[in-house]
């Protein structure tokens, strides 16, 4: 078996616990080079990955406030984040299957990013059951998968789009719900979201190296060609204020974050 096919499964695999095993399983095997890199031709994914039949997926607009002065507003907050990290997972694995042709470097590092991704699933877990609850308790909603469809034809779009527009937004907002969870007294809860941020700027980081690489790919400038690809799919749906010294260090601009400070 080579990384695509391991990739594939676990991209395919719908319980989360089995997800995350196969995915820290595969990242070991890929770090001892037992796992080759074969390179891929034609890149093939799936549209509906696996997942399990709870959560319940709904509208954004149908989700729960959430009252971080509560055990059960706390354990909505932590549930809406796993979800997402469920999802990083499969769009980790979506990339290492989808996109032919690029380095083998691209594959590693989708990867290293499945494997943390699965950790930071598991962090979540872990802290939800402490708190009497599950992965599947509350509803969800299904934005990033939708934005890995959206993204699907074109590996530039992928990484301008994913990593450093909906994940980016991560790195703005986790420090502001570490600040609540502080006031709430939930210092196990900010423990977790700290590594969680630290790993993200890593991943933004990955996002923008591989963007770079496939504007360089096709003589574009890559300023201007991310000014127009948010503007082209995500006009007002970016807010700030944003984490200006987090994003820097995951590779934005400063002239990248005055662009998006006026979009």
């Amino acid at each position: 078996m080579d990384l695509y096919n391991a990739a594939h499964a676990c991209l395919a695999e719908s319980d989360p616990e089995c997800k995350c095993t196969r995915t820290r399983e595969t990242w070991v095997r890929v770090q001892s080079g037992e796992l080759a890199i074969v390179p891929v031709l034609h890149g093939a994914s799936l549209d509906a990955p696996g997942r399990p039949p709870r959560p319940e997926l709904v509208s954004p607009r149908d989700l729960p406030k959430r009252r971080l002065t509560t055990v059960e507003g706390r354990a909505a907050l932590l549930h809406a984040l796993a979800h997402i990290e469920f999802n990083a997972i499969n769009l980790a694995w979506d990339a290492v299957c989808r996109f032919a042709g690029m380095p083998e470097d691209f594959y590693r590092d989708w990867a290293s990013v499945a494997d943390e991704e699965a950790y930071h699933f598991r962090l979540l877990r872990e802290r939800l059951r402490a708190l009497d609850h599950g992965y599947g308790d509350f509803p969800a909603h299904n934005g990033l998968w939708a934005m890995a469809l959206q993204t699907r034809e074109d590996v530039l779009v992928r990484m301008a789009l994913v990593p450093r527009v909906l994940e980016a937004r991560g790195l703005d907002v986790t420090p502001g719900i570490m600040e609540r969870l502080r006031e709430a007294g939930d210092a196990e809860s900010v423990a977790i979201l700290e590594i969680i941020l630290r790993d993200e700027i890593g991943h933004v980081a990955i996002g923008t190296r591989w963007f770079h690489y496939a504007c360089a790919q096709r003589g574009l400038e890559p300023r201007a060609t991310f000014r127009d690809l948010v503007r082209e799919h995500m006009r007002g749906r970016i807010k700030g204020p944003f984490y200006r010294d987090a994003r820097e260090r995951a590779g934005f601009s400063a002239q990248e974050l005055d662009d998006l400070e006026t979009l």
